[in-house]
């Protein structure tokens, strides 16, 4: 995930819906969900339209992204100021924001040392949540 940049972009009635639309998610969704419930709502939103309009509301710092244990993209609307990062299950797809300002200073020392600037990072975290993971006999 990397911090959030203002977006040259101009706010479209679609871009939008897909914002609307993500603030009524609980949690991640994948941009083909996404979709389908615009489609199930009667918003006349294309396919490449979500993705188009999910990759400037991410670049915008609007939402946040995470991937799945297949790689694919999730998203979720952003609640806070700055990204976020999450714990995500790789079975029902549950996640939980983690506290990760070590994380953050760690990429901003990185940086700092190794005289590169406007470092971005991703950090990945999945597991399996207590409602998924098995119970032992």
């Amino acid at each position: 995930m990397t911090g959030a940049k203002p977006s040259p972009t101009r706010n479209t009635p679609q871009r939008a819906a897909v914002l609307r639309a993500l603030g009524n998610c609980q949690d991640f969704v994948s941009a083909q969900m996404l979709h389908a419930r615009l489609a199930t709502a009667d918003c006349a939103v294309g396919l490449t339209t979500v993705y188009r309009a999910l990759h400037q509301l991410q670049a915008s710092g609007q939402v946040d992204v995470v991937r799945d244990g297949t790689g694919e993209r999730l998203y979720r609307r952003r609640s806070t100021a700055g990204h976020q990062h999450y714990l995500l299950c790789r079975d029902c797809g549950q996640s939980r924001p983690v506290d990760s300002r070590v994380v953050e200073r760690w990429a901003e020392r990185i940086g700092a040392t190794s005289g590169f600037t406007d470092v971005e990072h991703t950090v990945e975290l999945t597991g399996v949540c207590g409602r998924c993971r098995p119970t032992a006999h």
